[in-house]
C-alpha cells in the first residue's frame, strides 16, 4: 500500500460526467488499497470566467478580492468529487488549501507555499478517507494576525500537488492532464511528437521554462528540490506516462518550503579558452558551417553565445578546453577566410557557474551573481544563461576568488562548491525534447561600459522591477570607445516596464541607448546527454540552414541550445529540429 497524491487538471473535471470519471478511477486506486490525496482545479474555464466577471466591473480589481472571488472554483470541484466518490461507496471528504494546512507568504496572486500543516489530513486518512483538497490556493497571516485567502498563481494546483507530496513523504505525486504524459515538442504543431516515458526535472525545468505547459516550473522546482517522485499521466488511460526523476533530496528547512535557497551549487571549471568571431555574414548557415568542422575536427565546445547582429554582420563566440585552441584557432582561420570576419583568441580563462532550480525564474538571482563578482573587481568576459545554471567566464588568475565570494553570497556549504568536476550526461539522450517560445521580445542595450559591473547593473535594475530575463548575450564585438552591446530576452508583457526600469541606469552612459529587434520566436533543443556529446548544436544549426533559416542570436547551456530566429519562422523551426534529431521516430 502507498501513499499517493494525485492532481486532477481544469480538462480532467470540466464536467459532471468528467468528474465522474474522475471518482471511478480513484476509487479504482483506493481499492487497490492506496492512501489517496487528491488535488484538483477549478471546473475546465472557470478560473478565466471568473476573472471576466471581475474584469466587467474593474479594470484593476483589488486583488485580494481577486483571491477571495478565484478561490472559489476550486471549492465547486472538491466538493462534486467528493460527492462523486461518496455515490460510488468511498469515503471521501473535501478541504480548502486553509482547512488542509497549505500557509503561504502574505502576497495575493502568486504567493508561494511556506510550510503544509498535515496533521488534519494524516488523521483523515488514518480514519480511511480519501481526502480531496482545493489546489490553487492557501492562506497567510495578514499584518493584523488574521487568516487570509491566498492564491498560487497560474499551475497553483501543481505547485499544491507536489508540495503536499513533500510534506506528507508520499511515495509519488500523480498529475492527470488531457495528454498521455511529456511529448518531445507540442503535439498540436508536431504531429509525429512522441511520448518520453522519463526524463530528468532538471530537463523539465528547461522545457517548462521554454514553454512547455504540461507542468508547471514551481511544481518541477519543488519535485526537484526534495527528490518527490513525479508522474505525468493522461486522466482517459492507464497508460503509465512520463517519470520525472531528480537526484536531489534537500531535508525541510526553516525559509519555507518554496522560499529556500535557490542556488545549491558552485561549480569552477579551469583550463578555458574564448574564441570570438565577430563582422561575419548574417545569413543561414554560417553558424553550421563553423561548428561542424569544429566538430569533424573533435573539437568539443561548450559556450555557444552569437550576439544580435549589427548591419548584415554577426558575432560568434564560443569556449573550449585550452588544449584545443590551436586546433579550433586553426579551425577559425580557415572559415573566415572563406566568409571574411575577425577572430579574437584567449587562453587563461574559467567557466564559473551557479547552479539550482528556478534560477532565471528570480529576477534576483542573476543579479546577485554579477554584483558580487563585480564588487571583486571581476569583468565577466561571456555570460551563458538557463533556468538550472548560470555561467560566467572570468579570467581563470580570479577563478578561486569569485567561486569564494559567490560561494558565500549564496550561503553555500563546502560540499556544494566543486573545482574542475567531471563530466555530466554520460549515456543520457543528447536531445530529449524540443520547445518553442513565441512569447518573446528581443532588446540589445547599444553602448554600455565594458568594465566590472555592468552586467550586475543592467540586471540590478530588471529585477528590482520583478523583471526575468531569459537570456543575457554580451557582444563580442566592441565599439570604437569601448563601450559593448548587450542583448537579451524578456517575455513580451514585460517590454514597456522594461524600459522604464532601464532608464535612470541609462542616462548614467552617455550613448548608451536601447533598441528593440524585430519580432522574434525561440527554438530549443534540451538533453541531459549535450555536455558528453560533441556536435549536438552543430546538427541544430545545420537543420536551420537547411530550412533556409536565419538565427539572429544563440544562446547555450549546459543541457539546453537556444537559437532566436523570426516569428514567421518559428513552426517551420520547430519541425526541421524536432526532425533532426530523429524525436518523431
Amino acid at each position: 500500500m502507498a501513499l499517493l497524491v494525485q492532481k486532477f487538471g481544469g480538462t480532467s473535471v470540466g464536467s459532471v460526467k468528467r468528474i465522474q470519471a474522475v471518482a471511478k478511477r480513484v476509487a479504482s486506486s483506493r481499492e487497490l488499497g492506496h492512501e489517496l490525496v487528491i488535488v484538483v482545479s477549478a471546473m475546465g474555464h472557470t478560473t478565466d470566467e471568473l476573472t471576466c466577471l471581475a474584469e466587467a466591473i474593474s479594470s484593476n480589481p483589488p486583488q485580494r478580492e481577486m483571491d477571495m472571488l478565484l478561490a472559489t472554483g476550486e471549492q465547486v470541484s472538491i466538493a462534486l468529487l467528493s460527492i462523486a466518490l461518496h455515490e460510488l461507496g468511498v469515503q471521501a471528504i473535501s478541504m480548502t488549501g486553509s482547512q488542509v494546512g497549505i500557509v503561504t507568504e502574505s502576497s495575493h496572486g502568486r504567493a508561494r507555499i511556506l510550510e503544509v500543516k498535515t496533521e488534519r489530513i494524516k488523521n483523515r486518512l488514518e480514519e480511511g478517507y480519501v481526502v480531496v483538497v482545493a489546489g490553487f490556493q492557501g492562506t497567510s497571516l495578514s499584518s493584523g494576525g488574521t487568516a487570509e485567502i491566498t492564491t498560487l498563481g497560474r499551475g497553483g494546483s501543481d505547485t499544491s500537488a507536489v508540495a503536499l507530496a513533500t510534506a506528507l513523504s508520499a511515495d509519488a505525486c500523480e498529475i492527470y492532464t488531457d495528454v498521455p504524459g511529456v511529448l518531445t515538442t507540442d503535439p498540436r504543431k508536431v504531429a509525429d511528437a512522441k511520448l518520453m516515458p522519463s526524463l530528468s526535472c532538471d530537463e523539465m525545468l528547461e522545457l517548462a521554462s521554454l514553454g512547455a505547459a504540461v507542468l508547471h516550473p514551481r511544481a518541477v522546482e519543488l519535485a526537484r528540490n526534495y527528490g518527490v517522485k513525479l508522474k505525468v499521466r493522461s486522466s482517459w488511460t492507464n497508460d503509465p506516462g512520463t517519470t520525472l526523476t531528480s537526484e536531489s533530496k534537500r531535508s525541510l528547512g526553516r525559509d519555507g518550503l518554496e522560499l529556500g535557497r535557490p542556488v545549491d551549487g558552485v561549480e569552477l571549471v579551469e583550463g578555458q579558452a574564448v574564441l570570438g568571431l565577430s563582422h561575419v555574414p548574417d545569413q543561414p548557415g554560417v553558424a553550421a558551417d563553423l561548428f561542424e568542422k569544429l566538430s569533424n575536427a573533435g573539437v568539443n565546445v561548450d559556450l555557444i553565445i552569437q550576439a544580435t547582429h549589427e548591419g548584415n554582420s554577426n558575432d560568434i563566440t564560443f569556449t573550449v578546453n585550452e588544449e584545443e585552441l590551436p586546433k579550433a584557432r586553426t579551425i577559425c582561420m580557415s572559415v573566415l577566410s572563406q566568409m571574411g570576419g575577425e577572430l579574437l583568441a584567449q587562453s587563461g580563462m574559467s567557466k564559473l557557474s551557479i547552479s539550482g532550480a528556478g534560477i532565471m525564474g528570480r529576477p534576483g538571482i542573476a543579479a546577485t551573481l554579477f554584483d558580487t563578482l563585480s564588487r571583486k573587481g571581476i569583468n565577466l568576459r561571456l555570460i551563458a544563461t538557463s533556468e538550472v545554471k548560470v555561467s560566467c567566464v572570468i579570467d581563470k588568475s580570479l577563478g578561486p576568488k569569485g567561486m569564494r565570494a559567490v560561494g558565500d553570497a549564496f550561503e553555500l556549504d563546502e560540499h556544494q562548491i566543486q573545482v574542475n568536476p567531471g563530466a555530466n550526461g554520460i549515456g543520457e539522450p543528447e536531445v530529449r525534447g524540443i520547445a518553442l517560445d513565441p512569447d518573446q521580445a528581443q532588446v540589445s542595450v547599444r553602448g554600455v561600459p565594458d568594465k566590472p559591473g555592468t552586467a550586475a547593473a543592467l540586471c540590478t535594475a530588471l529585477a528590482d522591477a520583478g523583471i526575468s530575463l531569459d537570456a543575457i548575450v554580451q557582444s563580442e564585438r566592441q565599439q570604437k570607445d569601448g563601450s559593448r552591446d548587450i542583448s537579451f530576452t524578456l517575455k513580451k508583457n514585460d517590454r514597456q516596464n522594461a524600459g522604464k526600469a532601464l532608464a535612470p541606469l541609462l542616462a548614467k552612459w552617455p550613448g548608451a541607448q536601447v533598441e528593440d529587434g524585430p519580432e522574434i520566436t525561440r527554438v530549443s533543443a534540451v538533453g541531459a546527454g549535450m555536455p558528453a556529446t560533441p556536435g549536438t548544436a552543430a546538427r541544430m544549426f545545420r537543420a536551420l540552414a537547411q530550412a533556409k533559416i536565419n538565427i539572429a542570436m544563440i544562446a547555450t547551456s549546459e543541457i539546453r541550445t537556444s537559437c532566436v530566429v523570426a516569428k514567421k519562422d518559428g513552426l517551420v523551426a520547430l519541425k526541421a529540429v524536432h526532425d533532426c534529431f530523429k524525436l518523431g521516430e
